[in-house]
């Protein structure tokens, strides 16, 4: 099962954080947001179907987000988690850590936004748009 966002990038994204990556669909980004690598997303997770969400809702599922940006890719893995409620309306946070929360997609990530593509983080810093894809294996 596959869901897709759409976000844009944006000159403040610095992608400094070690332990997350999110995007928002809020307009703005200020430099302290360093874990954020899209903003003004299309969707949010309120518009997730319900079989995305239960999916996503289990401790044995491995989710697979790829992105995709003019000039670059990268791909990261991570898990659901039963306790996760994805019902946050702007925002979308993938974790290393196992921390649950309602802006959580998935933990035990294998990246954080430091962690990512340098080429992606230069397109996203210019401004151009994030194709974030969901993949449930």
């Amino acid at each position: 099962m596959n869901f897709k966002i759409k976000a844009k990038g944006h000159h403040n994204i610095s992608s400094k954080h070690k332990s997350t990556f999110e995007i928002t669909k809020d307009p703005n980004l200020t430099l302290s947001g360093d874990c954020i690598i899209g903003i003004a997303m299309d969707k949010t997770m309120n518009d997730f179907p319900d079989e995305l969400k239960q999916k996503i809702a289990n401790d044995n599922v491995k989710i697979k987000i790829k992105l995709k940006s003019p000039n670059s890719y990268d791909e990261i893995i991570g898990y659901g988690h039963n306790d996760l409620t994805l019902d946050h309306p702007t925002d979308i946070v993938c974790r290393k850590s196992s921390y649950v929360c309602s802006r959580t997609l998935m933990i035990n990530s294998n990246k954080a936004s430091s962690d990512l593509n340098p080429k992606i983080i230069a397109d996203l810093k210019d401004g151009n748009d994030l194709d974030f894809e969901i993949i449930i294996e």
